[in-house]
């Protein structure tokens, strides 16, 4: 990172400190700048200084309104990706979209070998540690770590409740036609850039083909130790 401004640069490190001196008066949250604690605050008053021009709709930050102009009005996709011909309104989802290609997982789990693309993801994950089961089934109040695993329960045990829409592809069923749309277009749709494993020399045109191979990799033990019989996977 670099910066014209010396005050910029100053507000740029910030991101990198773990020290949050702007206590919300309202919760126990804190936070490391200012500006954050403000639009934090807003979420406790109901303030929505941000109005668009082009409907009736208002938001807590300028960057909120930023995403509602590109989703609704405009459609811009500016942010564009240097391999295939996919583009996005904001920025963090290039970011995750490029890992499709590289293969790259920066949010590796500390109590497995697990490592995910995207954090939220791993937090997802992370319930599977934790046991905690955020996500309850309305029918029969049985309650989940993740919400896929709930969806799966609910078309096998209250499928005559639910409408099945099955992936012409692999074994998934969804419950919704648009959770379908999306699954054919993030695991079934052919990326004209191969998508190489990081652990051998095999590459794939479709990420789903590209994830199968990936398990077979999981319990791997590549790794060994130059002093002794240990082998690890990491």
């Amino acid at each position: 990172f670099t910066a014209v401004k010396l005050s910029s640069l100053r507000r740029h490190l910030k991101i990198h400190s773990d020290e949050k001196r702007h206590v919300c008066h309202l919760c126990p949250k804190a936070f490391r700048t200012a500006t954050l604690l403000h639009n934090h605050v807003n979420t406790h008053t109901g303030n929505k200084p941000h109005k668009c021009s082009e409907c009736d709709t208002a938001f807590v930050t300028r960057g909120e309104l930023s995403r509602h102009r590109r989703y609704k009005h405009t459609l811009e996709k500016p942010f564009k990706c240097t391999i295939c011909e996919y583009s996005s309104v904001e920025a963090s989802k290039m970011r995750r979209h490029v890992r499709s290609h590289t293969g790259e997982r920066p949010y590796p789990c500390e109590q497995c070998s697990y490592a995910s693309k995207d954090a939220y993801k791993l937090k997802r994950h992370m319930l599977t540690h934790t046991g905690e089961k955020r996500y309850e089934c309305y029918v029969c109040q049985a309650r989940f770590t993740q919400s896929g695993t709930m969806k799966i329960h609910m078309l096998q045990k209250h499928g005559e409740n639910v409408p099945k829409h099955q992936c012409p592809h692999c074994s998934t069923l969804l419950s919704r036609k648009s959770d379908l749309g999306v699954h054919l277009r993030n695991l079934h749709s052919y990326m004209e850039e191969a998508v190489k494993c990081r652990d051998c020399d095999a590459a794939f045109h479709e990420r789903y083909a590209f994830l199968q191979h990936r398990k077979t990799h999981r319990n791997e033990k590549r790794f060994k130790c130059a002093q002794c019989s240990c082998t690890c996977s990491q």
